[in-house]
């Protein structure tokens, strides 16, 4: 046993009472982001391995763009959680990515049991009274998730006292000496040898370099918009245009950081003395130049929601207050309207309802489950 893995081990032992200890499941099922994977990951796997037969470990967030919270993809997270076994673990433990939902639980719970049973039945066995384990770690109100399983058995796991992947991305996409003094303490501490090789690679690439400068606009911002002296942090109030012709609806890609390079609903920040739909109005205006007169967009609005998951932006909290615009066609033979990218709009284009699937990954925040609830709202 290597001496990472023994690191692992009494982890695991030191958590008395709350680890299982005995294999009692055929599956244990453990959820996470993984972002990145560390000691504590590694422990929590090792329990799932000392109470099951098979390990499948739900990695989240699938199909979003690299971000400072959410900068790994899938496979390499599943690479990730793979390197930190060893070589006679790894055959017991299967990983697979689901896509979060931030407006429809069920959506995202129906997802898991799909993902879990799907590898149930390729090992030939039947979903229905199969015994399961679902590993984790209770913290604060966002595990609220660990009992929305009903048929499988919830194991609690102690939490590993002082390892956070939120303070490992902290430092690791710092770029000051202190940042990088205090990434070299962690991974000799706090990150499996695996996790180290692939961050020093990651390193090197231009996805760090523009998820360095993500972080550090971040920071800044919520240095300079936090209410002084305050109890609560500040709420801001942004809008957004769905703008739908003939098939397309209208995007532009972001020329700044957070995001940058993502595409997106034309939008921003509401101004202090102007009404929503002209706050919207006019960041379409600015960022797409969109070539339809304000009269026919005003009349052309057919719904308006408000999107408020506490989470959506790294920013802060912000709540999206979106409008739908259904363009009619009185030459459906023309072409559609002209728009160019200005603004913070590297650029603007009509891309087809049909293809947004293969946009997925490339959507800013949660653009993409704002675009799938307006376009399958029926349009009157």
């Amino acid at each position: 046993m290597s001496a990472s893995s023994s690191l692992a081990h009494s982890f695991a032992d030191s958590l008395a009472g709350s680890t299982p200890v005995s294999r009692r499941y055929r599956y244990a099922v453990v959820i996470g982001r993984f972002q990145p994977v560390h000691e504590g990951h590694r422990a929590l796997l090792q329990a799932c391995l000392d109470c099951a037969d098979q390990v499948v470990v739900v990695i989240g967030s699938d199909r979003q763009p690299r971000s400072f919270k959410n900068p790994f993809t899938v496979a390499e997270r599943s690479a990730m959680v793979r390197g930190c076994l060893e070589d006679g673990e790894r055959h017991r433990v299967r990983a697979v990515g689901v896509v979060d939902d931030p407006y429809d639980d069920q959506v995202w719970i129906d997802e898991v049991r799909q993902a879990v049973e799907a590898v149930i039945r390729a090992d030939g066995g039947h979903p229905d009274g199969m015994p399961v384990a679902l590993v984790g770690h209770v913290k604060d109100d966002s595990s609220y998730y660990l009992h929305l399983f009903p048929g499988w058995d919830f194991v609690p796991f102690a939490n590993v006292d002082g390892i956070n992947a939120t303070d490992v991305r902290m430092c690791y996409f710092g770029r000051a000496p202190e940042d990088v003094a205090r990434q070299q303490r962690m991974a000799a501490t706090m990150l499996p040898a695996s996790t180290v090789a692939f961050l020093q690679t990651f390193r090197a690439t231009q996805a760090w370099e523009q998820l360095a400068d993500e972080r550090e606009y971040l920071l800044d911002y919520r240095r300079r918009f936090r209410y002084a002296e305050a109890g609560f942090a500040p709420i801001f109030c942004t809008v957004d245009a769905v703008v739908v012709q003939r098939g397309h609806v209208l995007l532009v890609q972001r020329g700044r950081v957070p995001g940058q390079g993502n595409w997106a609903l034309p939008g921003g920040f509401l101004e202090a003395d102007e009404r929503l739909l002209d706050g919207a109005l006019r960041e379409l205006r600015e960022e797409t130049a969109l070539a339809v007169p304000d009269a026919q967009l005003r009349a052309s609005l057919w719904a308006r929601r408000v999107f408020d998951a506490p989470d959506r932006s790294q920013r802060g909290r912000v709540l999206s207050h979106a409008h739908a615009f259904g363009l009619a066609d009185s030459h459906p033979l023309a072409p559609l309207p002209a728009v160019q990218g200005r603004d913070d709009a590297a650029q603007a284009v009509w891309w087809p309802v049909e293809q947004l699937e293969e946009l997925r990954d490339r959507l800013f925040e949660d653009h993409y489950f704002i675009l799938k609830y307006f376009l399958t709202l029926k349009q009157p």
